[in-house]
């Protein structure tokens, strides 16, 4: 079982340890890396929780070696500088209104373990681990629930934070965990109470960047009901497809296989998966507004791509602030069809660019098509056609990972003796799609093509 990431962090806990028991108290690792060290997981940090200390006395204790920063003098917080370790002491938590932040907290050194470790989220993070002895104090059969990959809830008390339903949703996709049947419950009974943009979109980006089988936190999420929140996805709910191309269900049922097979072939750039797991979640919003059901039975939703680019940005709009996500995620999903399209009617180079210029990114677009290829079990998952047909070409025209650049520039007119002018934006337009159809390739001739058919 390794707790610390390296020998610097192990020295300095052991200093802490040491340093406590003999001012006569106690110093345990606890939560995240106590849980990944049990799970073979090396730790990235390590927080350190002391007992039967005084504030003051473990401030001494930290002064003798390290560094440090307070955060929340009430409940005593220290952030060691230069490691990636958390020192606290145990605190406890009264909630004092609605919301994620209506928390009076207190630190109380002489809390017992038990005491302290009621107030965690889930069993499998109240699980302490002692530095001195080795020894682990799990008062809640976190290990067990480890062992059996079961999330529950650790107390009652779960359910005045209710950021804590989100982190059930990117735990279970984490560590591969079912949800027990009373946590589920239990969650169902929480409202979301006006938590902040901000934190919500760090639980459904820990999900995407995290997660090894997204699907779990998905049918959690519906499973508890807080699917709601999120309407466009409760929308995808019980939304028919055609058994043929997708006999694994629903539309969200799709949804949520096909961000498992996004998750597993993540390129390990946060912004690109970032990108493209919002895409692949995006990517059928828009069949419960245009899904029929013909005289004979068959189901059609057409036109679900172009629909879909709206409900996405609907989606996307509540969910970050982030506008350059918006608007890079948006045309994926407008066009998550197109390399399909182009494949089967085998289109020139003109269509390629045009679609590069359209997405950015020829290769987020053909991860998506992936995904949206092997998110239909039992289906065996397999290369898909268009996606190598397309990258091959793309890559041909040095388009794969940007849109092609415009060869002619303002700059080039002023050279040819014009005036700027409004007019330059519809003779460098023109231009672009000449170029997009393979007119010319170069200066030179961009400016000659200027000459000749614009000027």
């Amino acid at each position: 079982m390794k707790i610390f990431a390296d020998e610097k962090s192990k020295r300095a806990c052991e200093f802490l340890a040491r340093e406590a028991c003999a001012a006569g108290g106690r110093a345990y690792c606890v939560g995240g890396c106590v849980r990944d060290a049990l799970l073979g997981v090396e730790p990235k940090d390590v927080d350190v929780e002391i007992y039967g200390l005084e504030a003051e006395k473990i401030e001494r204790i930290l002064s003798k070696k390290f560094r440090f920063e307070i955060v929340g003098k009430s409940f005593g917080v220290w952030i060691l500088k230069g490691l990636d370790i958390d020192v606290s002491m145990p605190r406890t938590e009264r909630k004092t209104g609605i919301g994620h932040k209506a928390f009076e907290i207190v630190g109380d050194p002489f809390l017992t373990p038990k005491e302290a470790c009621a107030r965690r989220d889930f069993t499998i993070n109240a699980i302490l681990y002692d530095i001195l002895s080795g020894d682990i104090i799990d008062e809640f059969s976190g290990m067990g629930d480890l062992k059996n990959k079961i999330l529950r809830h650790t107390s009652e008390r779960f359910s005045e934070d209710p950021l804590r339903v989100l982190r059930a949703m990117q735990f279970a996709a984490r560590f591969n965990l079912d949800v027990a049947p009373e946590t589920v419950e239990l969650c169902s009974k929480i409202e979301m109470e006006n938590l902040p943009e901000e934190r919500i979109f760090e639980e459904w980006k820990k999900l995407i960047l995290k997660g090894v089988e997204i699907s779990r936190g998905l049918f959690f999420l519906r499973d508890c009901g807080w699917v709601k929140y999120f309407r466009e996805l409760a929308d995808m709910v019980d939304c028919p497809q055609d058994p043929r191309w997708h006999p694994e269900g629903d539309v969200y049922v799709h949804t949520a296989h096909c961000m498992d097979s996004f998750a597993k072939k993540r390129v390990g750039d946060d912004r690109e998966d970032l990108i493209v797991g919002l895409a692949v979640l995006c990517h059928d919003m828009g069949k419960p507004k245009c899904t029929t059901i013909g005289d004979d039975g068959a189901i059609h939703s057409y036109g679900h791509d172009i629909i879909g680019g709206k409900v996405a940005r609907k989606f996307l709009e509540h969910l970050t602030r982030e506008k350059s996500i918006v608007e890079e995620v948006v045309p994926l999903v407008e066009r998550h069809m197109a390399v399909l399209d182009l494949w089967r009617s085998n289109a020139g180079d003109g269509a390629i660019r045009r679609l590069a210029g359209k997405v950015k990114r020829i290769d987020r677009l053909v991860r998506l098509d992936d995904a949206d290829r092997n998110g239909r079990p039992p289906i065996e998952p397999e290369d898909s056609p268009q996606g190598l047909w397309i990258m091959q070409r793309a890559e041909a025209l040095a388009i794969k990972d940007s849109a092609p650049k415009p060869i002619l520039l303002g700059r080039h007119l002023i050279e040819l003796g014009l005036t700027p002018s409004v007019k330059f934006k519809d003779i460098l337009n023109a231009a672009y799609e000449a170029q997009l159809d393979g007119a010319f390739f170069d200066v030179e001739h961009a400016v000659k093509y200027a000459k000749d058919n614009l000027l």
